[in-house]
This record gives C-alpha cells, structure tokens and sequence, in this order.
C-alpha cells in the first residue's frame, strides 16, 4: 500500500514538473541499500530550470513513454504483491499468456450463456404443453358425455312408446323371474353348490395384522354351519394365537369389521391348552388337540363347556409327524361339505398322510384313508368336497396346491393351482364352504382366498 501511494505522488509531480515551463529533465532512482522493514526506496529528482523557454517536443514525448512504462511497471508490482498475499498466485506474466487466458474465459462464458438460453427454451416448452394438457383436460370435465349411438334409439320390445331422455332419470320397474341357482354359473362351469376338484386359488386378502410376537402364527375361522340362536352367528370371528407353552384363549368378534380393528366381544378361556395351529370350527364348537397329547377336544361355544374328549388312535403328535414348517402340526382338524375330517399320520403308515372322518359329537373316527403323499413334505393341507389338498411351501411365494386324494374314489394326483404365499410363512390354511374361501395365517397376517371348484370332479381322483 505504501508503494503504490508513494508511486502515485511520484507521478504527480513527474507531470507537473514534466509540464511546467521551467522544469528541463526528471529522473526517478531505486535505491540500491533497501529499509529495514523490506519496502524499497526510490528517488525522484528534477534538473534545475534553464532559460524560460519551455521543454522540447522531444523530451516531453519522452517523459510520456516513460510514464507509460512507469504505470506498466507499477500495476505489475502491486499484481504480484496482491497475488502473493492470496497464496502465492503469480501476476501476470507479461508473455502474451494473460491474453489467451482471457480468450478462453471468455469463450467458455459464451458458450454457458449459450446452454442457458438453450435450457430455458426447453423449461418454457415444457410449461407450455403442462398448459396446454391441463387446458384440454378441463375442457373435458366440462363436456357434457354423449350417449351411445348404438344404443340411443333402442327401445324395449315389449314397449316401443317408452322414450328416456338424455338429461333426465326416470325410475324403471321390471317384473323378475325366479331363476333356478344352478343356471346362475359362471364362465367356466364353477359354482357355490357343486363340489368337483379345486380349480383355482384367488389372491390373498389380508383382514388383521397381528400386532405382537406372540401373533406370528395361530389360527382364525368362521363357523360354516353354526346353530340357531342370537349369541353367535356366522359372522362371528374367532381367534387363537398359538404361539406359548399353554394356549387357552380363544377370543370372539362380532363381525370382520370389528376383528379388523382389533376390538373382540369376549375371551373365553379353554378348558385344556392347545396344541398348535390344527383347530377348527363347525356346528356351535371348538375342535382342536389336546397340548401334548393325541387327545382330541370338543368345546361348546355356547355354553363354554368341554362337551367331548377322545384319543385319535394310533396318531402321531407333538413333532413326530408334523408339516414341513414344523410348529407340531401332527393333527390338523378340517370341516367341509361333508363333515369333520382329521389329517394326521400313524407309525404304521410311516409319516404318509392318514384322512379320518369323524363324528361331530363324540369324536369316534367313522372311516380313514391311507395316502401316499408323506405329510412332512407338504407345508399344509385342507379338506374340500370330501378331498384332501396339500400345499406344496409354506415359503415360497409363488408355490401350488399340489396333490389331491378323493376320499369317494381312494384315488389321488398331483395337480398343479398356483398358491400364494405373500408373506413366506404360512402356517395354518383352512376350508370353509359356506363362504368358499380359504382361511390362512402368513406370518402375522391373517387373510382369506377365493376358491373355485370344478362343476364335476375327475372320474379318477
């Protein structure tokens, strides 16, 4: 700062004495012996005046050059100064090399100015045609919809004179006839009555995510058949969480809506713990296996009293013939369309799956049938129409209903209906018939899947 201040005051007089008319030379001189605080020290000495005559053209235009070169020499001192405080940037060489750094500052700043106008022409299209959609499409929730053509002069048969006009209603009364519920079937022969083979499995419909460790899995249901009296019905939901060493609450829902959110009506408590998730529902009662025991129970709902007890003979239990997933699934009891089925298996039929049906009331086994399906190497099965399936994973997501055995024929079959596994754990899945759906429970989730089944089933199976 202080050179250039000193400079500029060197200057200063440098011209003045340069233009006055008695001042003849000046000179400016660096000393050789710097300061002791690094400044340098320079020298500015004017000639005495002559004669009053004033300076030559000459000298003048001298004086001139060398104040240019002077001016040059200063900016180039300050330069390097200012650059070394900075961090030691070097000033401007003074080779030309500053001059090609300005050009291509200077080019590069054109061409992104060139792409920003680019750039902003394109964001101004864009909003142009978000204007133009979004014009076009109030302009269609605006216009009134035009009837259809093919159908604008169509008039009933029976009464050419009725005439409906395009922005009015008008109430319309038709005469219904009874039509006979077996030629109320879809596409494809399948109905709600018949009972042939099992044709498909719809997708899964979560109703209820358990909400705790202790709900990752267990079993829910709906009595298909359940007896006349306001306390429970068919819309009842029923629940147990099976995970623990003594199982005995057995909770109670008024609908599917209130079993969504979790609020149940009453809690019964089991007369004798339960054994895994192989319990089910039919007629007014709780079936399900005794903890630890091949000891089958039947709990009355209504008058919440163990109304029957009998051992399944000879069946294994707690893990010696369970399914794939494990969980000591050695019974698994099932309702269909034609009663109350036990799947199991015995020591004689080493781990094949053994089909008993059952007495309602008393428990006593009517009739069985010995498979050939072993049944630790299917993840579930469930009775429908008097036929046994078994899912082939309980992890798989995309796994099948794979085999069939028809109690009517002894005959059975590997079939192939995709199953859905949406949550790779499913360890319990049930038939109910009067609504024609399959209840499962997959990994806390507890859902239900349309079935469809055949009109007649295969003459083999």
């Amino acid at each position: 700062m202080w050179l250039q201040v000193s400079v500029a005051v060197y200057l200063s007089c440098l011209v003045l004495a340069s233009y006055g008319q008695e001042a003849e030379w000046a000179s400016l001189r660096r000393s050789s012996d710097p300061r002791r605080d690094g400044r340098c020290q320079y020298t500015f000495t004017v000639a005495a005046p002559a004669d009053s005559a004033g300076c030559p053209r000459d000298e003048m235009d001298s004086v001139l050059s060398r104040l240019v070169l002077l001016e040059d020499l200063v900016s180039r001192l300050v330069g390097g100064q200012r650059g070394g405080s900075a961090g030691g940037t070097q000033g401007p060489k003074g080779d030309g090399s500053d001059h090609v750094y300005s050009q291509q500052v200077t080019s590069e700043k054109n061409q992104l100015q060139k792409d920003k106008e680019r750039l902003s022409g394109q964001v101004q299209e864009l909003l142009r045609r978000v204007d133009q959609l979004g014009a076009e499409a109030e302009t269609l929730r605006q216009k009134p919809c035009q009837p259809d053509r093919a159908h604008a002069d169509h008039r009933p048969s029976g009464n050419p004179a009725i005439k409906v006009p395009n922005n009015t209603y008008q109430e319309m009364k038709a005469e219904v006839t009874e039509v006979p519920a077996s030629s109320l079937l879809p596409e494809g022969g399948h109905n709600m009555t018949g009972c042939g083979e099992l044709v498909s499995v719809g997708e899964p419909v979560v109703h209820r995510k358990a909400d705790s460790i202790m709900g990752k899995y267990g079993v829910w249901f709906q009595d298909p058949e359940p007896p006349q009296g306001p306390l429970y019905t068919n819309r009842t939901v029923w629940r147990i969480d099976t995970v623990g060493k003594d199982v005995r609450q057995l909770f109670a829902y008024e609908d599917a809506e209130q079993f969504s959110k979790g609020f149940p009506t009453k809690v019964l408590l089991l007369p004798e713990p339960v054994e895994s998730t192989g319990a089910t529902l039919f007629r007014g009662s709780l079936y399900y296996q005794r903890r630890r025991s091949r000891t089958l129970i039947r709990y009355d709902l209504a008058s919440e009293t163990l109304a029957a007890r009998r051992d399944l003979p000879h069946a294994g239990f707690h893990g010696q013939h369970p399914y794939s997933w494990g969980g000591y699934t050695d019974i698994d009891l099932a309702a269909d369309e034609q009663g109350l089925w036990a799947i199991y298996s015995t020591s004689k039929a080493k781990g094949a799956i053994v089909i008993s049906q059952l007495d309602p009331e008393s428990l006593a086994v009517r009739r069985s049938w010995e498979t050939k399906v072993r049944k630790n190497t299917v993840a579930n099965a469930f009775m429908a129409c008097g036929r046994l399936y078994t899912v082939a994973s309980y992890t798989v997501s995309d796994t099948t209903v794979n085999h069939v055995y028809n109690t009517a024929t002894g005959v059975g079959h590997a079939i192939a209906v995709p199953f859905k596994n949406r949550y790779r754990y499913n360890s319990m899945v049930d038939y109910n018939h009067a609504q024609r759906k399959l209840f499962a429970w997959d990994n806390h989730h507890m859902i239900t899947y349309d079935v469809k089944l055949g009109r007649t089933g295969r003459g083999s199976s």
